[in-house]
């Protein structure tokens, strides 16, 4: 009787465990796999905005003015220039130009009357939160977080030589070599001097053809033939065009880009049919850190120091509070 009733009872145990036993594996993982994920979750970091210095931005579709704490103005900068899928190095490296860049505007009073700068490429583009996650969707939040990681672990960083903050040029995607300052705007810049920057090619905007009517070509330049002639093409240190003569005519590398809307002053002419041909090499002016370029190093393992002080030559990077002095006075 007494091995019945004790089979019994280790029958009921037995039973017990087993049916506890799926929920005992399950609890050491259950702290994250069981709870569920909302792709539409667009929770949003918050950055610390104490004691900083506003931008005012005028926002070209509204012709109203934005105020936002710099830091912030920052995020949003970086977030509109560069892919969030850059490596973080490389992101870093867009936030110290990006703050530099409105360190130097706000230091010499603003672009404007009232305002600071624009959110076009006239100055930089910015878009606030709102239009970044109407733009990103269901990736707002890791891409909105990531950028303000890299802004946020280089917070009051900017580059400055002789003490002063640089203007910090940056462009997408260079021919292999960035451009010498005097080679694009005549004025010689010291930290802005011609760099090897071979991982360029692996960018989707390295290389690139644009097809122009012939007859815009011809109106555009004001050439008097619509027989394209090119001769006497010279280039700078970085191969790039500094001066081209076309039907006897003579421009600069820069006034032909611009005028035809080129996305770089690298580039060849081939006339075919009732359109010119234009293939060129990189993206943008060329000055400057190019941010393929930064991304490339990124991979390699470069810092973003480094990223920083191989695009701007002889720079150091040194805190904002140097000038923040000024640039919170202003905004009193």
């Amino acid at each position: 009787m007494n091995i019945k009733r004790e089979f019994v009872v280790l029958a009921a145990i037995l039973v017990s465990v087993i049916a506890i036993l799926p929920a005992l594996i399950v609890i050491p993982f259950s702290s994250e796999a069981s709870v569920p994920v909302d792709l539409h979750d667009t929770v949003e970091v918050d950055i610390d905005v104490e004691e900083q210095p506003t931008v005012q931005v005028m926002r070209s579709a509204t012709e109203t003015i934005e105020e936002v704490p710099l830091e912030e103005y920052v995020v949003s900068v970086v977030a509109s220039e560069v892919p969030a899928s850059f490596e973080m190095e490389a992101i870093k490296a867009q936030a110290l130009a990006a703050r530099t860049y409105i360190a130097q505007i706000l230091n010499q009073g603003g672009a404007g009357e009232n305002y600071h700068v624009t959110d076009t490429v006239q100055h930089q583009v910015y878009k606030n939160m709102d239009e970044l996650r109407n733009a990103w969707g269901v990736d707002y939040s890791w891409k909105i977080n990531k950028i303000i990681q890299a802004v946020d672990e280089t917070k009051g960083q900017i580059i400055t030589y002789g003490g002063n903050p640089i203007a910090a040029q940056f462009f997408s995607t260079s021919n292999g070599y960035t451009e010498n300052a005097e080679d694009y705007w005549q004025n010689e810049v010291p930290y802005l001097k011609m760099v090897d920057s071979p991982w360029d090619k692996k960018s989707p905007e390295y290389l690139e053809q644009q097809v122009l009517p012939r007859n815009e070509v011809v109106q555009k330049l004001e050439l008097d033939s619509d027989v394209i002639n090119v001769s006497n093409t010279v280039r700078t240190d970085s191969e790039r065009i500094k001066e081209i003569t076309i039907n006897g005519k003579t421009f600069s590398g820069r006034d032909v880009r611009e005028t035809l809307g080129l996305r770089s002053n690298d580039f060849t002419i081939e006339a075919k049919g009732d359109h010119i041909i234009f293939t060129t090499k990189g993206y943008g002016h060329g000055v400057g850190m190019s941010q393929y370029g930064a991304n490339g190093m990124a991979e390699e393992g470069k810092t973003y120091q480094e990223i920083v002080k191989h695009y701007y030559q002889g720079v150091e990077i040194s805190p904002i509070q140097e000038i923040v002095g000024t640039l919170s006075a202003m905004n009193q």
